[in-house]
């Protein structure tokens, strides 16, 4: 049992405690805490299917989709973690419902619906200025072929 200068302390410190708390997100395969080591990537859905496998009627998806060409997806992001047990960096999809983190590999249909994420299961062969050009659209930019002074 605590005396009242204990429980004061306690009180103190949990009021002052400014620091936000580490998100609970866990190794699936050791169950150890896992560091985050990317930023999150949103993930957007483009089609009423991707929208109705999320729990949105077939109508209201279909309408949104019309709308609004691409809906972001609350809640859902793609980020890389690093597990010290595992000693790598793993892509993993993340969902967000209330405080709870539930985290699965990255499917490779998802890569298509993030924003601003390169796939790092790209084709290794293909050199970073060419995945660049083929990825602009219309493909005519002079921008990487300035000279330098």
């Amino acid at each position: 049992m605590l005396t009242v200068q204990e429980a004061e302390v306690q009180r103190r410190c949990d009021r002052n405690r400014k620091r936000s708390k580490r998100r609970p997100i866990y190794c699936p395969i050791h169950q150890c805490y896992i560091d985050s080591v990317s930023q999150k990537y949103g993930l957007f859905a483009d089609k009423p299917g991707q929208l109705q496998a999320r729990g949105v009627k077939r109508k209201e998806s279909i309408m949104l989709v019309a709308a609004k060409t691409t809906v972001s997806l609350a809640g859902e992001w793609i980020e890389a973690f690093w597990c010290e047990e595992c000693q790598e960096t793993k892509w993993y999809h993340v969902r967000k419902d209330g405080s709870k983190y539930t985290i699965t590999i990255v499917p490779t249909e998802l890569w298509q619906q993030a924003t601003g994420v390169i796939n790092p299961h790209q084709n290794p062969s293909v050199s970073e200025f060419t995945y660049r050009q083929s990825c602009i659209p219309g493909g005519k930019t002079i921008k990487d072929f300035r000279m330098m002074n």
